[in-house]
């Protein structure tokens, strides 16, 4: 699922930075895998509880990656809606040269990565590191906010396009609020405890 989610982001902005309907498309159409993996993690899940009655670490186990799953499915939606975005805006030349948000995204793409191994290795250093990926994230979504803001006041007839990737730039940072998610899923698995890595 992490690797369906990794390359579902990277090709909706590539679909967005060069408006191609098409990669849009096929990354709607592959939004239903993704929805059935997370649905046979679930049946597969419930299963084991049923037929195991696991408890402490192994129902731990069970319990984060129902969780897990559900962040990964929930991150491909994202994804998704960046895709609509460049559906939305066919027809039309971007306001400007995309350099932050694809930047923002690839920086996302490796959290995803990074929360995965710790998640598989039970990395409680590598899951806490996703706390301060997200800042930069945020950092990342203030800027581009700030800037797509000065456009709509400096040039009021790019207002529809500049809102529709403001969106993107808040849907990028929802998936990486989705990462820091799978690091403090790792954390509660290894030690029991539920840290706040989105603060």
């Amino acid at each position: 699922m992490g690797a369906h989610v990794v390359h579902a982001l990277e090709e909706a902005v590539v679909s967005l930075k060069t408006l191609d309907a098409v990669k849009a498309q096929q990354i709607v159409k592959d939004d239903a895998k993704l929805n059935a993996m997370e649905e046979e993690i679930m049946d597969i899940g419930s299963r084991l509880i049923v037929t195991q009655q696991p408890v402490a670490k192994d129902l731990r186990r069970i319990l984060v990656a129902f969780k897990i799953s559900s962040d990964l499915e929930r991150m491909g939606d994202l994804a998704l809606d960046v895709a609509k975005v460049t559906l939305r805006l066919q027809g039309q030349e971007l306001i400007k040269p995309l350099i932050d948000i694809p930047q923002m995204a690839e920086l996302v793409q490796v959290m995803i990565e990074e929360s995965i191994t710790s998640y598989l290795d039970e990395n409680t250093d590598l899951a806490y590191k996703m706390a301060k990926d997200d800042d930069q994230v945020d950092q990342f979504y203030s800027r581009i906010i700030t800037e797509l803001y000065g456009y709509i006041a400096s040039n009021p007839e790019t207002l529809s396009q500049a809102m529709l990737l403001t969106l993107v730039a808040r849907y990028i940072e929802r998936i990486a609020d989705h990462a820091t998610n799978i690091g403090e899923s790792t954390v509660y698995l290894v030690t029991g405890r539920r840290p706040d890595l989105n603060q």
